[in-house]
């Protein structure tokens, strides 16, 4: 299964949740992330908040969606803070579709301190997420059913 994690500027939160899941993905799961106005660029924090926790940063980078263009993915996840105002990508193919929105650690101000703990926050939001869309029957699961298993696991933190 081919999970897109979407994103606006591909720097930070679905960089960190493509990196995530694949690092706790069993067999047949891949993730991808991509953006809809990609930065170009990862955000260095990003990679040294994963290094950190001990997952891979290896392949990561910032793209646009054009990444998949030739291997749809089977859901889409965006995870943009609709709550910020923040414009969410859409994607027009027929994976499910679920939106785990994610404050924006980057939009964090203050001392090294206080925006290290909000990119550790995000990390440990997005692993208990995945942790429980690994435990997702997917093979027992229409698509309605698995959309409302998706939207039941947006709110975990």
């Amino acid at each position: 299964m081919k999970v897109l994690f979407m994103c606006t500027a591909n720097s930070c939160r679905s960089i960190l949740s493509e990196a995530v899941f694949n690092h706790l993905a069993p067999q047949g799961f891949e993730a991808i992330s991509s953006g809809s106005f990609p930065k170009g660029q990862v955000l260095p924090r990003s990679l040294s908040t994963l290094q950190a926790a001990g997952i891979s940063i290896e392949g990561l980078y910032s793209k646009g969606n054009d990444a998949f263009e030739g291997s749809p993915p089977d859901l889409v996840i965006t995870v943009c803070d609709k709550a910020a105002g923040e414009a969410c990508p859409v994607y027009f193919g027929p994976a499910v579709k679920a939106h785990w929105g994610l404050e924006d650690p980057s939009d964090v101000q203050g001392d090294d301190t206080n925006v290290q703990s909000a990119f550790d926050a995000t990390l440990a939001i997005i692993a208990t997420r995945c942790r429980a869309f690994f435990a997702v029957p997917f093979d027992r699961l229409s698509p309605a059913d698995l959309k409302v298993e998706l939207d039941r696991i947006a709110v975990l933190s």
